[in-house]
């Protein structure tokens, strides 16, 4: 991340960095495993490990596409969703932005979700709830005295201990745990809940802030450090285990669903694993956000986005299969796994047979993981609301920087957006993983429009010199893998927290129309900024040739149709 001098432009972003600071910055992606793994386990079963491995797999076939269309744009920030739109743009004003708003509101969450869970591990540490058995002094005086006593008439011995544990560790819990400032249902969706856990969350954002706030180049250096505490450790724990005797192989098998066979109702659950995992193992694609940052785009681009890649295949694969080798499915489905709060003395117990000292140290990784995760998130998706401001897809007032170039006022969205979101997010695990699943409809729209992107950009532009060039065979498969993502989606967003998620997640989508037309029709008059395509040598309103024909609308009349016919011929079991 030092060397040459950085190159800067006058109101825009600095060439700061090279392709080690979007590895260092991307490295937040595997911490995404710790916040998903316990959830996958409760729908996947023992095929989880093989969703994991199965997932990264894709999105690292993916990301040589990405790869491609991202050395096209050495001026634009924001990531694949900027490159893709630029192909669509010839062929539709309004499907073009909405590779922009999927990708970011896909991205976003990662902020709220992050800083629910880190809180979490805080508020364990700062005001941790207390433990008791039927024998605590405590238990045994609640039973004993004759106030209690018509609380427990009738019930057996195991019946009454369990009343009274519960009573005596209700009266005991810091009230730190138990403040709420505002709680109330949200329209039946959600509980909008405003207590320690978002007050906590909400600093943990504004620390995020303050750290980016001094440009990408700080920012790096930072991720850098944490990163390399972070992934460590993760390696360590995706190791150990298989060598000091802590997998337990028949944790693995028999591979099938949770239901037990291979019918509707399982491959229901293993496509909506599948489709979950994608939230966080194709993440490592954020690794091209930084494309106008980087010192020589032309090959810091590629060889960013593959690095960070690598790293996900591995410690994706390794940690997955470590933790359910473990733990086992009743391990994995325990609720400190599946809210997050119980993954760190999870992992103590695999590398250091639950040592104390160990778990704390794992337990001060985990919050380190998140905040990482929780930069990387502000970093990425900010850049794509500047790059929506300053390309005309999104309003004006977001394609500002500072003196620093970092673009504060995507970053001011975001933090309040995600304040919002922190509110639901810190409530329980359903709505939990609502928020996850909504997000990741979108998430699929732009892996879907990124991914037929590249084939739409070689037909109509092929004579943009491309920095990297991926193989036919592999952009031809990953256009095929566009569609299996719609599958997934389909298939699999109605079974994590709502089953109305697919069709929550695709109103959402739909909000980018107003903004657009308000940004396109008002504050533009109708025209694109001269500089939106400079890159593919077009100059203000001309688009250039729809060389693809018809294919692109075939394409995504395909696309909607996998979509309706999945939702409709996958189902869940009757409740």
């Amino acid at each position: 991340m030092a060397g040459a001098p950085a190159h800067t432009e006058p109101g825009g972003l600095h060439r700061t960095i090279d392709w080690k600071g979007a590895f260092w910055i991307a490295s937040g992606v595997p911490a995404l495993v710790l916040i998903s793994i316990g959830g996958m386990g409760a729908t996947a079963g023992k095929l989880a490990f093989l969703v994991w491995t199965i997932s990264v797999v894709m999105g690292f076939l993916q990301a040589y596409s990405y790869a491609e269309i991202a050395g096209l744009f050495s001026n634009k920030s924001g990531g694949a969703a900027v490159y893709g739109a630029a192909a669509w743009l010839r062929y539709s004003k309004l499907i073009a932005p909405l590779s922009v708003w999927c990708n970011w509101f896909a991205w976003t969450p990662v902020l709220s979700l992050g800083c629910a869970i880190a809180a979490g591990y805080i508020l364990n540490a700062m005001a941790p709830i207390p433990v008791f058995s039927p024998d605590s002094p405590q238990v045994v005086a609640w039973l004993h005295d004759m106030a209690n006593a018509a609380a427990i008439a009738g019930k057996s011995g195991e019946e009454a201990a369990k009343i009274a544990i519960a009573a005596v560790t209700d009266s005991a819990t810091p009230a730190l745990r138990t403040f709420k400032l505002v709680e109330f249902s949200f329209f039946g969706l959600a509980k909008i809940e405003v207590g320690a856990t978002f007050f906590i969350g909400a600093i943990l954002m504004l620390v995020a802030f303050a750290i980016q706030h001094r440009g990408i180049l700080g920012t790096a250096r930072i991720q850098m450090w944490i990163g390399l505490l972070v992934v460590v450790p993760m390696l360590i724990v995706g190791i150990v285990p298989f060598f000091n005797g802590g997998v337990n192989y028949q944790n693995f098998t028999p591979l099938v669903p949770p239901n037990g066979e291979w019918n509707n109702f399982g491959w229901t659950f293993f496509l909506g694993a599948l489709f979950i995992a994608g939230w966080s193992t194709y993440a490592f694609e954020t690794a091209v956000c930084y494309t106008r940052e980087f010192r020589n785009p032309k090959t810091d681009t590629k060889k960013a986005i593959i690095a960070a890649g690598a790293l996900c295949v591995v410690l994706y694969s390794l940690v997955a299969t470590a933790f359910q080798g473990h733990l086992g499915l009743e391990g994995m489905t325990q609720p400190g796994i599946v809210d997050g709060t119980g993954v760190a003395a999870a992992m103590g117990d695999m590398v250091g047979g639950g040592n104390v000292i160990i778990v704390h140290l794992l337990e001060m990784m985990m919050i380190l993981a998140l905040v990482l995760a929780i930069m990387m998130a502000m970093a990425g998706s900010s850049r794509t609301l500047y790059q929506g401001g300053v390309d005309g897809w999104l309003p004006k007032y977001l394609g500002h920087v500072n003196e620093h170039g970092a673009p504060t006022r995507a970053m001011w969205t975001d933090l309040v957006f995600n304040l919002g979101l922190l509110t639901f997010a810190a409530s329980d695990a359903s709505a939990y993983y609502l928020i996850l699943s909504i997000s990741n409809v979108g998430y699929m729209i732009f892996i879907f429009l990124n991914l037929q992107a590249t084939w739409i950009h070689r037909i109509d532009s092929p004579q943009i010199p491309r920095p990297y060039k991926a193989p036919n065979w592999l952009v031809g498969v990953n256009a095929l893998l566009g569609f299996v993502n719609l599958v997934l989606m389909g298939a699999g967003a109605k079974v994590w927290g709502n089953p109305n998620a697919l069709w929550y997640g695709l109103a959402f989508a739909a909000l980018i129309i107003p903004v657009f037309l308000f940004r396109h029709y008002v504050q533009d008059r109708g025209k694109f900024p001269d500089h939106m395509l400079e890159d593919l040598n077009l100059k203000s309103q001309d688009l250039g040739a729809r060389k693809a024909g018809v294919l692109p609308y075939l394409t995504l009349l395909a696309a909607a149709a996998v979509v309706i016919a999945s939702n409709y011929y996958f189902q869940l079991p009757p409740s």
